[in-house]
């Protein structure tokens, strides 16, 4: 698989430094380095790196702003937000703008290449601990029982990030009527009602979707 282009930002110059170490170490093509969000956005929109590896808060633009602009923009970089905040939500937050991965600083360097590879495969990843501290628990994956079997089609697609217009058109429905599944199917859950509170859950019981 061809090595993605990378940006990585962080107002720490040692952590920056060390990351940009380790994933040059591991043969990946490192483009730029930035010590603040203004200049990271402004080389994002020069660049046009495949992933950007962001810390959240950074002077001038933090990396949610960067998030948030790239979506609004239709900026194709994929975001990987990197930080040693654990708040839910500075989290839920995050995941509005389209995020691809989140990952906690203190577990960067053990899952940054597994992220990077998901990220690459177009699967958003989330740190371990961060699912198992925001996520629904386990044990409500006997929710999905009372799913019907095109709910549970639908969140498959959910999980291989489709959008609703996307899944109506793989499935020949309407806009209209996969929303009204998402509506359901979030009620039957007991999700937050959240942008990307179905992505979110159904990346994280995915296997339980089989």
């Amino acid at each position: 698989m061809v090595k993605p282009n990378i940006l990585i930002a962080d107002d720490h110059p040692l952590l920056l430094k060390g990351l940009e170490g380790f994933l040059k170490e591991k043969k990946y093509n490192i483009i730029a380095t930035c010590l603040d969000g203004l200049s990271a956005y402004n080389t994002i929109i020069k660049e046009k790196p495949d992933i950007a590896i962001l810390d959240i808060e950074m002077p001038n633009m933090t990396g949610i702003d960067i998030a948030k602009n790239c979506k609004r923009y239709d900026i194709k970089t994929k975001i990987i937000l990197n930080t040693l905040h654990k708040e839910k939500k500075m989290f839920e937050n995050a995941v509005k703008f389209n995020i691809h991965g989140y990952l906690l600083k203190e577990f960067a360097l053990t899952e940054i290449e597994s992220c990077i590879a998901s990220v690459c495969e177009g699967k958003p990843y989330f740190s371990e601990k961060i699912f198992k501290r925001f996520s629904h628990s386990s044990d409500e994956n006997t929710n999905i029982e009372s799913l019907t079997r095109s709910e549970i089609k639908i969140l498959k697609l959910i999980a291989d990030e489709m959008t609703s217009s996307e899944v109506a058109d793989f499935l020949s429905i309407s806009v209209r009527t996969v929303e009204k599944h998402r509506a359901n199917i979030i009620k039957k859950l007991n999700l937050d009602q959240k942008p990307n509170s179905l992505l979110i859950w159904s990346q994280k019981n995915k296997e339980a979707l089989l």
